[in-house]
């Protein structure tokens, strides 16, 4: 690490392939790049780049040296996050991430929020990919399934939810009205990943033949746009959307449990408290309205 600034140049060389690229997105002189690149060459006893016309190739070494000054970088960036959030007032960056289809419901909670602290940016990240707390990802993450159990993270129940198995009105237009007997004769929607963890997922496993499953997604809100297009039976959260038919009411296998995730470094600071209080004040009035929504005991 003495010589990152050299490490780091030969990295943006690799991904912008000209000298030129490189000190434009580091906003140095061309010819400290070069000067910075030959010295680590010399330095390391290989060669990092083949040059020619066009531009700069990276050989192998060259290659791996990348793909590591790339993730060191990542990390160096994200140290900022953790750095911006151990301050003691409600301000600055805070990010949240859960999945995207939590977000119609989320996304309101985190919007009054900001009102109460206007000196806030929010950022909501959405998706399956588990961000990592420990990188300063984000401050605070939504998870759902079991208990995590990343050894530096806080874990807190947060909510559970509960399905049902649904179909839309389009979908009994065209193959009839399934029933909990006749399930193995009608289409279903499954997730990309078979080998999912996830409750109902688990139960469609054993219960579904793997024929049945006609239509596989990548994502939970695809999931749900597949299930409200017609597209096979599939579960949702019980009256979250109207439209559809409920042809099995929730069953305890199939409840999702939901975890509000701290890292321990940041998890007692104001801001990530604050976030905290907000979102368990949120989930309380889910649970007054909204049955299928249910606090821990």
């Amino acid at each position: 690490m003495d010589h990152w600034d050299e490490i780091r140049t030969a990295y943006h060389v690799a991904r912008a392939g000209t000298v030129s690229g490189a000190a434009d997105s580091l906003g140095i002189h061309h010819a400290t790049v070069i000067r910075h690149v030959d010295s680590l060459e010399a330095r390391m006893g290989v060669k990092l780049f083949q040059r020619h016309a066009r531009g700069y190739t990276p050989t192998e070494a060259g290659a791996d040296l990348a793909r590591i000054a790339s993730t060191t970088e990542e990390q160096f960036a994200q140290l900022g996050t953790r750095l911006k959030g151990q301050g003691e007032d409600v301000s600055g960056e805070v990010v949240i991430t859960a999945l995207a289809s939590f977000s119609p419901r989320l996304t309101p909670v985190l919007a009054a929020f900001q009102h109460a602290h206007p000196n806030t940016l929010i950022r909501l990240r959405t998706g399956l990919r588990l961000f990592r707390l420990e990188y300063g990802e984000a401050h605070v993450a939504i998870r759902a399934g079991q208990a995590p159990q990343e050894p530096d993270n806080v874990a807190q129940r947060f909510l559970s939810m509960d399905l049902s198995l649904h179909v839309s009105p389009d979908y009994v237009a065209r193959y009839g009205l399934p029933t909990e007997g006749t399930l193995d004769q009608h289409r279903f929607i499954g997730g990309d990943d078979i080998h999912s963890r996830a409750p109902f997922a688990r139960w469609m496993a054993k219960s579904i033949p793997d024929d049945n499953v006609t239509f596989r997604v990548t994502d939970d809100m695809s999931m749900q746009q597949a299930l409200l297009s017609g597209a096979g039976v599939g579960f949702a959260v019980r009256g979250e959307h109207p439209d559809l038919i409920e042809i099995m009411p929730p069953q305890p296998e199939w409840r999702s449990d939901f975890w509000l995730v701290t890292h321990v470094d940041l998890h007692r600071t104001a801001k990530v408290q604050a976030v905290l209080s907000w979102l368990k004040d949120a989930a309380k009035t889910w649970a007054d309205t909204d049955p299928a929504v249910s606090l821990p005991d």
